[in-house]
């Protein structure tokens, strides 16, 4: 609702002013609390001489801190009140001058705060989840396995790695950076491939998480033309610093020699991002 009332750039408040004892002349002095007190005009003071009031510019005049009454007054006269009406100044805050000192805690809340009135560009960096670290990586060419004994992955070409976490060249593995410890989404894709036209038998794809079992995915196969099998693998998880995250495979094949194909862009994959 809109402000009803006077203009507040007019704002004023009103005091009493010292008593006067009056005597025969028409020049008396001004004082509040027994200081000298300087009105901005006759108009901005009410007086009332012998319970009437008196008329400013025409039954007085003010000089500076004196009242200056248009005749002579007596000493039997009695100066009711004075009252001054003063101007009250209203103080623009400078920029830059509200501290967190000034701001009661917990005072500003959500219901205060107008809708899209904080944008990200106000945020400090970091308040924001960026996604990051982020990471894809990939086979460079076909990795044979032992058959049915769980080996590590060898993704070992990157086709990004934001904050360098992902160690394609040694250990090809993920390990969460300082200070982006969260909540991490992970997917790994490839293909099991058959050697000789023998058959694929069983296969598990699994993520560790430091040098465990963390997640594991199965396929059967019944069928004896199983030459190739598409196996994915998606996770969540929640990582402190310096967790690792790696990829192993274990697949059992009739002709004993397994083989993951990693040839081309897109046939092999491990990804992953931050979220929060």
């Amino acid at each position: 609702m809109s402000y009803i009332g006077r203009d507040i750039s007019n704002l004023s408040d009103r005091a009493v002013l010292d008593s006067i004892s009056t005597s025969a002349t028409a020049t008396f002095n001004l004082l509040l609390n027994s200081v000298a007190y300087v009105p901005s005009s006759a108009e901005s003071l009410t007086v009332s001489l012998n319970g009437i009031i008196q008329s400013p510019g025409s039954s007085y005049s003010v000089s500076g801190s004196t009242i200056i009454f248009a005749s002579s007054l007596q000493s039997t006269d009695v100066i009711d009140f004075i009252l001054a009406e003063r101007a009250i100044t209203l103080t623009t805050i400078g920029s830059g001058t509200v501290t967190t000192s000034n701001i009661v805690d917990a005072n500003v809340t959500t219901a205060k705060i107008a809708d899209n009135a904080v944008t990200s560009a106000k945020l400090a960096s970091g308040v924001l989840p960026t996604n990051t670290p982020s990471f894809s990586a990939r086979m460079s060419g076909a990795q044979t396995l032992s058959n049915e004994t769980y080996t590590k992955v060898d993704f070992d070409t990157e086709d990004f790695d934001t904050d360098g976490a992902y160690d394609h060249s040694t250990n090809q593995r993920f390990t969460v950076p300082s200070g982006k410890a969260g909540k991490y989404f992970f997917n790994c894709f490839l293909i099991a491939d058959s050697a000789s036209a023998a058959q694929l038998q069983n296969c598990q794809l699994a993520f560790y998480k430091n040098g465990s079992l963390f997640k594991k995915h199965d396929w059967s196969f019944n069928s004896n033309d199983i030459l190739y099998a598409g196996l994915t693998l998606s996770s969540l998880m929640n990582l402190a610093v310096s967790d690792y995250i790696e990829v192993f495979v274990r697949i059992s094949d009739a002709s004993g020699s397994p083989v993951i194909d990693g040839s081309g862009t897109t046939l092999s994959e491990f990804s992953g991002f931050k979220l929060i």
